[in-house]
């Protein structure tokens, strides 16, 4: 059996360990923030998440496909998450002037109160579970090894935007 072929088949100890290493911690850090959101602030992270990227967007409003780009949600579950922010009054959904198939999720002024009184559990929770723990060279060596793996991974999320994967088409529809 040729090496290319071994490796094919099984990971070795070291790539095993980082690979299930980087699965665990990302499970155990997400799942930990989104219990500090929804305990303190009723907020899933997922929500916060896109109340986050509407307050930083052009206008505070983001074509339907930007956003499921942005929070890594497909198309549908982007919708579905759309649907349950507009139903409690956080993002309201309008058409797109430039394309009137498409749509956009708007931050209301109720999502951006929501979003301010949740910033403080998120951020304590990024600071004690994840930044608290390392030192600055860990970070900057950690943004690089995502641009490395991901091109422009750990740059703002209007880098991300620009260079992340298209979604996926849904149907035929532009955006909702």
């Amino acid at each position: 059996m040729s090496d290319s072929t071994e490796k094919a088949g099984r990971l070795d100890q070291t790539e095993l360990g980082a690979w299930r290493g980087f699965l665990r911690v990302h499970s155990a850090l997400l799942r930990e923030l989104d219990s500090d959101l929804a305990a303190t602030n009723d907020l899933p992270l997922r929500s916060y998440e896109v109340l986050l990227l509407l307050e930083d967007a052009p206008g505070r409003r983001l074509r339907m496909s930007d956003l499921s780009r942005s929070v890594l949600v497909s198309p549908s579950g982007v919708t579905r998450l759309v649907d349950r922010l507009e139903r409690e009054g956080l993002v309201a959904r309008e058409r797109c002037p430039e394309d009137g198939r498409g749509y956009n999720a708007v931050l209301t002024e109720a999502g951006d109160a929501r979003l301010r009184q949740a910033r403080a559990t998120h951020l304590a929770g990024v600071r004690r579970l994840f930044l608290d723990k390392l030192g600055d060279a860990d970070l900057l060596q950690l943004a690089a090894y995502w641009d490395k793996l991901v091109p422009g991974a750990a740059g703002t999320d209007a880098e991300w935007r620009r260079t992340a994967p298209e979604a996926p088409a849904c149907g035929g529809c532009a955006d909702d």
